[in-house]
C-alpha cells in the first residue's frame, strides 16, 4: 500500500511501528506533553524516511481551544526545549532565525510571521553598544521568501548570510503537512536534524543542515495542512472500503486528488488566526531561548519598542 506522507517524526513512526534504531519516550511538562523520536542509525533513518538526529513533538490541548495560559506553557516548553539543542555561546556570536514560507499564503506564512515577532538585537549590540541592555544576546533574522517571488534558492541566501556573518546556530522555522488533521495548528515539531524548504507541500529544494552549512540547524515547525487524500483515504478506510482490497483503494484516492493540477491540500477554514497564534507561540518560545537573562515582561516590552 502506498504510504501517505507526513513531515512528523512522531506519525512516521507510529505508522513504522517497531525499528530496531529508532527509540521513542513522552513524558509532560506542566499541561504540555513531549514526544521524542530518536533516530540513531542511517538504516533507521532511511526506513523511517527521516534523518538522523532527535525530533520533539510538543502538544497542548487548550491550545486547540486557544486557551492564553495554554499557549503561555507551550512558549515556557518550547523555549526550554530550543535552549537544550543551542551550542555554546562562541565569542558573542549571532543566532540566525530564517522564517520560510511564503507570506502571502496563508497557510505557508508560519515562518515569516513567526520572524515578524522574533527579537532582533544584533544591530542594537553593534551600533549602540553604549546604550543597549548588556543582558540581550545577539539575534538577527530573515524571511527569504520563495524562489518564484525573489528569483533565489533558499540555500543560496542562507548560506551567503552564514559565510558573511558566522552564526552560532540557526533556527529555521517552516510550515509542515501532517498525516492527522487533529495535528493541525496543535502540535509542534523541533529536531535537531535541519530542514528541506518548501517539504510540507511537496515542493523540495535544497536541504538546510548542518552537512550543507557548516553550522548548526535547528528545525521548528506546526503543521498547518493536510493532504485531501490522507483524508479521503481515512475516509474510506472507516467505512470498511480499504481494507479488503488496498490496491483499489489506491486508486480512488489517486483517481479523486491526484490530476493534473497536482494534489490538493486541505487546512482549517479559521487559518488566519490559527497562523497568528502559531506564530506568536513560536516566536513567543525562540525570543525565551535566546534571551535568558530576561524575563518575559522585558521580553514584550522590548518587542513593543
Amino acid at each position: 500500500m502506498r504510504q501517505v506522507r507526513t513531515d512528523m517524526a512522531l506519525e512516521a513512526s507510529q505508522a513504522a511501528g517497531s525499528i530496531p534504531g529508532v527509540h521513542v519516550s513522552q513524558w509532560e511538562e506542566e499541561s504540555v506533553s513531549i514526544t521524542e523520536v530518536r533516530v540513531e542509525t542511517e538504516e533507521a533513518a532511511q526506513r523511517l524516511g527521516k534523518s538522523v538526529g532527535t525530533y520533539l513533538t510538543l502538544e497542548c490541548e487548550g491550545v486547540r481551544r486557544r486557551d492564553p495560559a495554554a499557549r503561555e506553557e507551550v512558549q515556557n516548553v518550547l523555549g526550554e526545549e530550543i535552549a537544550r539543542l543551542l551550542p555554546p555561546d562562541e565569542q558573542g556570536a549571532p543566532v540566525l532565525v530564517v522564517g520560510l514560507g511564503n507570506r502571502r499564503v496563508t497557510p505557508d506564512s508560519l515562518g515569516p510571521k513567526t520572524v515578524d515577532g522574533t527579537l532582533v538585537t544584533r544591530h542594537l549590540l553593534r551600533e549602540l553598544p553604549d546604550k543597549v541592555d548588556e543582558r540581550l544576546n545577539p539575534v538577527c533574522a530573515i524571511a527569504p521568501g520563495v524562489m518564484g517571488a525573489t528569483g533565489l534558492e533558499t540555500m543560496e541566501t542562507v548560506s551567503a548570510l552564514v559565510k558573511e556573518i558566522h552564526p552560532r546556530c540557526l533556527i529555521v522555522i517552516d510550515s509542515l503537512a501532517a498525516r492527522a488533521s487533529s495535528r493541525v495548528g496543535v502540535s509542534i515539531q523541533l529536531s535537531d536534524t535541519g530542514i528541506q524548504p518548501g517539504s510540507g507541500v511537496g515542493n523540495h529544494r535544497r536541504a538546510l543542515n548542518e552537512r550543507e552549512l557548516g553550522v548548526r540547524v535547528i528545525a521548528l515547525g506546526m503543521p498547518t495542512v493536510v493532504y485531501a487524500v490522507t483524508i479521503a483515504r481515512d475516509a474510506l478506510e472507516i467505512l470498511g472500503e480499504g481494507e479488503t482490497n488496498p490496491a483499489a483503494l489506491d486508486e480512488v484516492t489517486k483517481s479523486l486528488f491526484e490530476n493534473e493540477i497536482g494534489e490538493m491540500i486541505v487546512t482549517p477554514r479559521e487559518v488566519d488566526d490559527m497562523i497568528d497564534d502559531a506564530a506568536q507561540m513560536l516566536a513567543g518560545g525562540i525570543n525565551r531561548a535566546l534571551q535568558t537573562a530576561l524575563s518575559s515582561e522585558e521580553i514584550a516590552g522590548l518587542g513593543r519598542a
